[in-house]
C-alpha cells in the first residue's frame, strides 16, 4: 500500500479560518501567522512520526 502525502496550504488555511471564527486578520500580519502555523506543524509532526517501542510502560501519575 502506498503512503498519500498531505499537502497542505496555510494560506488559504489561514483565509478560510479568519472567516469562519469571524477574525479580522489585518495584512501585515499574515504572513507572519501563516509562517509560524507552518512551524508549528513541522514540529507537531516530528512529535507524531517519533515511533515508541511497542513494549513501552505508560508513566504513573505524577503527584508533588
Amino acid at each position: 500500500m502506498s503512503e498519500k502525502k498531505l499537502e497542505l496550504d496555510f494560506n488559504t488555511f489561514v483565509e478560510q479560518m479568519s472567516r469562519l471564527i469571524d477574525l479580522k486578520l489585518r495584512d501585515e500580519y499574515r504572513t507572519g501567522v501563516t509562517e509560524n502555523l507552518e512551524r508549528i506543524y513541522t514540529q507537531a509532526k516530528l512529535v507524531n512520526e517519533f515511533e515508541l517501542p511497542e513494549n513501552m510502560e505508560i508513566f504513573g501519575k505524577f503527584e508533588p
